[in-house]
């Protein structure tokens, strides 16, 4: 229960249950779920260009010559690649930083993957870089930053629009995410 309770999003009375699924599992479910994390360990590791997870050196979205080279879309971590990716719109390339910068816990510049990109988007014919981070404190300073490094490149830099959820009740909402719906705004 200690080691499972250690998972992210895992509390004490969670980890419980899963202790005592995997007790009551048949071995082999638990030697199976055993053989899987031994394996991510050992066979999981970044993507030299982009620094998404991979099986191999280059994970299966820097490999698709269909994906549009001329866009990068920078999001924090790989779990971000999915959220997009899921959508099934972007068919454009990635880059993961692997973080975001935070003054307050010591995360700087040289922390993440931000002179990489820097590095694709001056050797290649990178048109457009697309920045998803996430609206917190973190991911606007990180967006701030990369709009700042970009700026004397020749790729414009976008910021994803940010706002009011589909199906979100304005009133409900709040200044912030009001405010940013509004500056977001288009033509209809």
């Amino acid at each position: 229960m200690q080691e499972l309770e250690k998972l992210p999003g895992i509390g004490p009375r969670t980890a419980q249950r899963l202790a005592f699924h995997l007790l009551k599992a048949p071995a082999e479910q638990a030697e199976a779920l055993a053989q899987a994390i031994r394996r991510v360990k050992r066979e999981i590791s970044y993507c030299r260009t982009c620094f998404n997870f991979t099986e191999g050196d280059i994970c299966r979205i820097c490999a698709d010559a269909q994906r549009d080279r001329s866009l990068i879309c920078v999001v924090g971590e790989p779990h971000d690649v999915m959220a997009v990716e899921r959508m099934g719109q972007y068919k454009g390339l990635y880059h993961v930083l692997q973080g975001l910068l935070s003054p307050l816990e010591g995360v700087g510049p040289e922390d993440i993957r931000i002179q990489e990109l820097v590095e694709r988007v001056r050797g290649r014919e990178v048109q457009e870089v697309i920045v998803a981070t996430s609206p917190t404190p973190e991911g606007e300073a990180t967006a701030e930053y990369i709009r700042g490094l970009l700026a004397d490149l020749r790729a414009k830099v976008t910021r994803i629009g940010l706002g009011l959820p589909i199906g979100g009740e304005l009133d409900y909402a709040d200044d912030i995410t009001i405010a940013r719906a509004i500056e977001g705004r288009r033509e209809m």
